[in-house]
């Protein structure tokens, strides 16, 4: 069974609540691609934290409402 990151992300459902938001938009609007969004979603891929806010920014959130730490 494959170890899950420590860090987990709510970037779908956020998408999800702000009118269904593509990730190919989103990843427009914060400067990635979309397979970066997909990768990120899927805990594949941790953004950089200039992207992490920029995507926070994206729903007027902050950055702990769509990125959490489950390290030890």
């Amino acid at each position: 069974m494959p170890k899950r990151p420590p860090i987990t992300n709510r970037v779908r459902e956020l998408r999800e609540q702000h009118g269904q938001i593509s990730q190919q938009a989103l990843g427009d609007a914060v400067g990635v691609t979309r397979q970066t969004i997909i990768a990120i979603e899927q805990g594949r891929y941790s953004p950089s934290l200039e992207t992490s806010f920029r995507i926070a920014r994206q729903f007027g959130v902050g950055v702990e409402d769509v990125f959490g730490w489950e390290g030890e």
